[in-house]
């Protein structure tokens, strides 16, 4: 049996050795934490198509699909709800700006994305404020529980056969004398004819220990979490112009967010909320939503995930260390790709090659483009 080690217990390790295992490889999982530990289990949960870079669009829209029946994939439907995702144009260049993606997304052939116009915004969202003039909508797109979707996935993982260790940290990669990859732990070597780096913000460095230089920085998108109101708002909803991202959720807690940014200490691993920043999300929010006025914040933290300078993924062999997958740099929106993500990275490892469209995120980017 062939054996395969996968970096990394987030949702694109996991979704990675799923598919690995699946697949009959024999998978090992590391996470020196423990599952879910960083952005995967503490984002928004976003589920969505629209606004995405256009790059990214063709494996968003698959993963999209694997979305519809995420209980068949994982065997719960990670309280995913396809309520809808808006931004929302509050001023007439906000909505030319709308009508001109639509219209760059059609000219590619994806038809997800649409214009709402003012009395459409608020028959669907009613608590809308009423400068707002209408949004860019994909009706389908949604948001699902990150935490359950992280335990779904490791119960799955579990279950494939997979073999995934907590607690056990990566200090090195290298050539295996015997062929394949070397993986130096503080438990000791490990080897494997496969290893995928998912390992998030330490991604960087991991590919760094074998020669290949990835651009890129760490970041720590900044959330907050209401106490509980009565149901006002079923749709994710954004701004075209303003950094939001603002879902109720179940319970009738508000979810605030945008990718406003905290401090993080890759070293430590360890984030650190600014309020002063974070306050810029709490007042769009209640510009946007009046209703939100005067509703107490319950708690904020925030995730620390792994950003490129072009904030899309970087997905593809080694250059430097044949055996060795790169999977990262999912730049705050890697959660609703990471199960078509994961299986593309897997069908790569295991067979050489994948259908799913993800030309554009090889690394080789970064040295072509210092080469023109």
């Amino acid at each position: 049996m062939s054996r395969a080690i996968v970096i990394g217990g987030g949702l694109h390790g996991m979704s990675t050795a799923l598919h690995l295992a699946r697949m009959g490889w024999s998978v090992t999982l590391l996470e020196r934490r423990h599952v879910g530990r960083h952005s995967s289990g503490i984002n928004a949960g976003g589920v969505r198509r629209m606004g995405r870079d256009v790059r990214e669009i063709g494996l968003s829209v698959a993963s999209a699909e694997m979305w519809a029946d995420i209980k068949g994939l994982v065997g719960d439907d990670c309280g995913f709800v396809a309520n809808g995702q808006f931004k929302v144009a509050e001023n007439e260049a906000d909505l030319k700006k709308a009508e001109a993606r639509v219209a760059e997304v059609r000219a590619l052939g994806w038809t997800h994305e649409e214009v709402v116009d003012r009395d459409e915004l608020r028959r669907l969202i009613p608590a809308v404020a009423p400068h707002a003039m209408g949004a860019l909508a994909t009706r389908d797109d949604g948001a699902a529980d990150p935490m359950r979707t992280v335990m779904a996935f490791r119960r799955a993982c579990v279950e494939a056969g997979v073999d995934l260790r907590e607690g056990i940290a990566v200090k090195g990669l290298d050539r295996a004398p015997g062929g394949g990859v070397r993986v130096d732990t503080d438990a000791g070597p490990m080897e494997a004819e496969r290893v995928a780096n998912c390992a998030g913000a330490w991604a960087f460095a991991l590919a760094e220990s074998v020669g290949e230089k990835v651009p890129g920085k760490a970041k720590a998108s900044m959330m907050i979490v209401t106490e509980r109101v009565e149901p006002f708002c079923a749709p994710t909803v954004g701004a075209m112009g303003r950094a939001l991202s603002f879902k109720q959720s179940a319970a009738g807690t508000v979810v605030i967010g945008g990718g406003h940014q905290g401090r993080n200490d890759i070293a430590m691993e360890t984030s650190t909320v600014l309020f002063a920043s974070l306050a810029k999300a709490a007042v769009v929010a209640t510009e946007l939503f009046p209703i939100m006025r005067g509703v107490k914040m319950v708690r904020s933290w925030c995730g620390i995930e792994a950003m490129p300078p072009d904030q899309i993924p970087v997905i593809g062999e080694s250059a430097t260390l044949p055996g060795l997958f790169h999977s990262f740099g999912y730049s705050g929106h890697g959660f609703q790709l990471a199960p078509a993500a994961g299986r593309a990275v897997a069908e790569l490892m295991a067979r050489g090659g994948t259908n799913l469209p993800i030309g554009p995120f090889t690394q080789a980017r970064f040295s072509q483009a210092v080469a023109a």
